[in-house]
């Protein structure tokens, strides 16, 4: 499975901003989705995480209530709708599938995209 997200950018405190996972090859209902991200300095972290059949949506403490997750299964793509950014937000985010809910490793992984947030 491949994956290349898209999206990121350079928004102002308060803004939104929609990251897309577009999917390619074959895809197992099984899968889960994950968003993750990587800010200077810091080590990557978990931001949320979907079902790819959809439902069992996660997410970190940080983004609740302000983060959604969803999925199109029509269009092989997962996305991210980031509401009221805060500059702490600011990190690569990156893309990510395991096989299944069990699976202790996130073993596909797609190239990141810069979410910047400025104050």
């Amino acid at each position: 499975v491949q994956l290349q997200a898209s999206g990121g950018g350079l928004v102002q405190a308060g803004d939104s901003l929609r990251l897309s996972c577009a999917a390619s090859g074959r895809i197992f209902s099984t899968y889960v989705m994950g968003w993750f991200r990587q800010a200077p300095g810091k080590e990557r972290e978990f931001v949320s995480s979907i079902r790819w059949s959809g439902g069992d949506t996660r997410y970190a403490d940080a983004v609740k209530g302000r983060f959604t997750i969803s999925s199109d299964n029509a269009k092989n793509t997962v996305y991210l709708q980031m509401n009221s950014l805060k500059p702490e937000d600011t990190a690569v985010y990156s893309c990510a599938a395991k096989s299944s809910v069990y699976a202790n490793v996130w073993s596909m992984w797609g190239q990141g995209t810069q979410v910047t947030v400025s104050s």
